[in-house]
């Protein structure tokens, strides 16, 4: 009876055990990340990823593979080396990136998430990701935007210090090709006979820092959101707000659902190289914004590798980087903005 009591007092001790270590593995996610991370409303939702989203989930092995989607995600909340969360319009030139980031650096492993840049700030700001239905509780090391607006939100949080410009965009019209409908400019994109498919205005940086200010200037805004700010909805008849405008917008204007549509020129030409059936209506200064359009990229405060969210930084500045972006039409950074500054 003795011994059977010290069994039994044994099997609970080793349950007990197998708990505790549990509990501290699945919370290894959560509370890895800084006081400051964990503080920045822990009431708020995860964000959602909208469904089919796999290709901008990438994680990327040491050995050159990459794995997509749910694997990626698993990864980021596990043993990647670097975790980069970055505005998805840069989706094309990522694998490029990566590789000659990973060439400077062997033996390292990268979580990728690229997608509307409000959209990952909403995760960083909730605790991570619902994709599936199934919860992803992650942080990444590094974000990146369209706009350092996005990224004085961060600092506001205690989540961020300081960032760097690492390259330029500018605005485009994406017609079909021929441009059936002679669209010249941004007044045509409210004429009774074009149907338009837009960023939306709630997590696109395009639309949020960019496209909007143009279209308020030409007295076309109400026009066209008639009162909504929404994703994945229909504003009129003529105009719908995408969720992922870059894969969107072309999708659309093939299938014959839109004639035109706001996008970065960068996407036009990815567009093109994949076969779309599209073309570019340039537009003035003023209104493609080329004199403006910086994107912005920093650490989290929170980040669980250092070392290596530094050396991705200062690998932004290396001609490897800017080479890798520019071949995709990206306009490389100066050589003063790529130097990390204090967020203002």
């Amino acid at each position: 009876m003795k011994n059977r009591i010290a069994e039994l007092g044994m099997a609970i001790m080793r349950s007990l055990v197998g708990t505790v270590l549990a509990i501290v593995v699945a919370c290894t996610v959560i509370s890895a990340r800084s006081p400051a991370f964990a503080q920045t409303n822990p009431s708020k939702e995860l964000a959602i990823i909208p469904p089919d989203k796999d290709s901008d989930l990438k994680f990327y092995r040491s050995d050159g593979k990459i794995q997509r989607g749910v694997e990626a995600l698993e990864h980021m909340t596990s043993d990647a080396n670097l975790v980069v969360w970055i505005a998805g319009n840069q989706f094309f030139a990522m694998d490029e990136v990566i590789a000659a980031f990973q060439k400077m650096h062997p033996g390292m492993t990268v979580g990728l998430i690229t997608l509307p840049p409000g959209l990952i700030l909403s995760a960083i700001q909730g605790g991570g990701w619902n994709y599936n239905g199934k919860e992803y509780r992650c942080a990444p090391d590094i974000y990146a935007s369209v706009n350092l607006g996005h990224l004085r939100q961060l600092k506001a949080a205690g989540l961020m210090s300081k960032y760097q410009i690492y390259m330029h965009n500018e605005l485009q019209v994406m017609v079909a090709k021929g441009n059936p409908k002679q669209i010249a400019g941004i007044k045509d994109l409210v004429r009774s006979d074009v149907r338009t498919s837009m960023p939306n205005p709630v997590n696109e940086g395009i639309m949020q820092f960019y496209a909007r200010k143009v279209l308020e200037r030409h007295g076309i805004w109400s026009v066209i959101a008639n009162g909504q700010e929404c994703a994945s909805c229909q504003t009129t008849e003529r105009n719908w707000f995408t969720a992922v405008h870059h894969r969107e917008t072309p999708e659309r204007i093939r299938d014959n659902k839109s004639d035109a549509g706001i996008v970065w020129k960068t996407e036009v030409m990815e567009a093109l190289r994949q076969g779309a059936q599209v073309e570019a209506v340039e537009l003035p200064p003023m209104d493609s914004l080329r004199d403006e359009v910086a994107y912005a990229v920093g650490e989290l405060e929170s980040s669980q590798h250092k070392g290596n969210a530094d050396n991705y930084l200062a690998f932004l500045a290396t001609a490897g980087a800017q080479d890798a972006y520019a071949k995709f039409g990206f306009v490389k950074a100066r050589t003063d903005e790529l130097n990390l500054k204090p967020i203002d």
